[in-house]
């Protein structure tokens, strides 16, 4: 017996734009559309694309203890996060692994979070365990996300609205987008400049409709996101962060909240932060995620082995495609830490050869977030 998929508020639009769909998540989701995942990802770099991303999950914490009741979830600083401001984060287990990364953004009266699809339910029982009687956990059900991506995505969205054009990166702000309130953050999952904005359901297809007439959009699907996201060396839960690797080996240090760290104010008091800290303190891990890009035409996969010149294993690729933008294979992965220097040469193993890769400085494509 299939599972029955769930679907977005945008599902209809989907397929009257002849989206090839795909299960993801639990959710019908469209991969790619009639450009093709190449075009689409060149497409975005180029002026904006827009993203269905609703079947992530939307979140928010109230109450005066949010903000301190989240820092004992994250490593992040969370109760001086200022209002209208966005920040990145992840919940750690007690074994110091990632269970999830997610976005948390102040709106003055609530936090608002954004956690990824495959975890929503599992996150929501993580908050709820420990979530103390002065602070109420809101499950958002009647609202689309959508991504609005790309150099031209602030001249779009100005359209709508100015005050868009005025914010910066992780700005966030509730702006009446075609007669609609919205949240939207400057931010997203490409590198490019660009939004995500959270948009009531039943409103959905109408601000959809309305930013894809203008000739600057496209749709983009889930194979130009993830092309996208690589590239600009951008992790994907579940891919290259797990409940088995920590920030320190995930080489996101720049994810752990400075006044969280050992000699902070607020050291600690997050899951497995005795762990994390000690290795930040020690640098003792045995593997670290690195950047590769390809020497030959050959995309490397998820999956496939890493080796040393002298046949050794030696790691794994967690994520791998060709990057339509830098026209070479592009992966990142694991490796033990003798390999992890920029410009150290390792191979791959695919259908029994060895392909030649370079560990390389990830971003691969510069990221393009408008700071003001």
């Amino acid at each position: 017996m299939t599972e029955q998929l769930l679907t977005t508020p945008l599902h209809a639009l989907h397929l009257e734009a002849s989206a090839k769909m795909v299960p993801f998540a639990g959710y019908d989701m469209p991969v790619q559309y009639k450009l093709g995942v190449k075009k689409e990802h060149l497409h975005c770099r180029a002026q904006a694309g827009l993203f269905d991303v609703s079947h992530m999950g939307q979140l928010r914490l109230i109450g005066e203890n949010a903000s301190a009741f989240m820092e004992t979830l994250v490593p992040v600083d969370i109760i001086d996060l200022p209002a209208g401001k966005q920040r990145y984060a992840f919940f750690t287990n007690e074994q110091g692994g990632i269970s999830d990364d997610l976005m948390v953004t102040n709106f003055g009266d609530h936090l608002f979070v954004v956690v990824n699809a495959a975890c929503k339910t599992q996150d929501i029982k993580h908050i709820q365990a420990t979530l103390p009687s002065d602070v109420q956990l809101e499950i958002i059900e009647d609202r689309a996300l959508l991504a609005l991506q790309g150099p031209q995505a602030a001249t779009v969205l100005s359209k709508l609205n100015p005050a868009a054009n005025d914010m910066v990166f992780m700005d966030a702000l509730k702006l009446d987008l075609a007669g609609v309130e919205c949240y939207v953050s400057r931010s997203g999952y490409t590198g490019e400049d660009g939004y995500e904005i959270s948009v009531p359901a039943a409103q959905a297809d109408t601000l959809a409709r309305q930013l894809l007439s203008d000739d600057a959009v496209e749709w983009i699907g889930l194979g130009a996101r993830d092309s996208l996201r690589l590239e600009c060396g951008l992790c994907l839960y579940g891919h290259d962060l797990d409940p088995t690797t920590t920030p320190v080996e995930a080489s996101l240090l720049w994810g752990i909240s400075k006044n969280r760290r050992s000699d902070g104010e607020r050291a600690g008091g997050f899951p497995g932060s005795d762990l994390i800290l000690d290795q930040i303190k020690t640098k003792n891990v045995t593997r670290k995620r690195i950047g590769l890009i390809g020497q030959s035409k050959a995309p490397v996969r998820e999956g496939t082995k890493l080796f040393d010149a002298d046949d050794n294993e030696i790691g794994i690729v967690t994520s791998g495609t060709y990057g339509p933008s830098i026209k070479k294979p592009v992966a990142m992965g694991f490796v033990t830490l003798a390999f992890t220097a920029i410009d150290t040469e390792v191979f791959a193993e695919v259908r029994g050869k060895k392909l030649a890769m370079t560990v390389s400085k990830m971003p691969f494509v510069a990221q393009s977030y408008f700071r003001g």
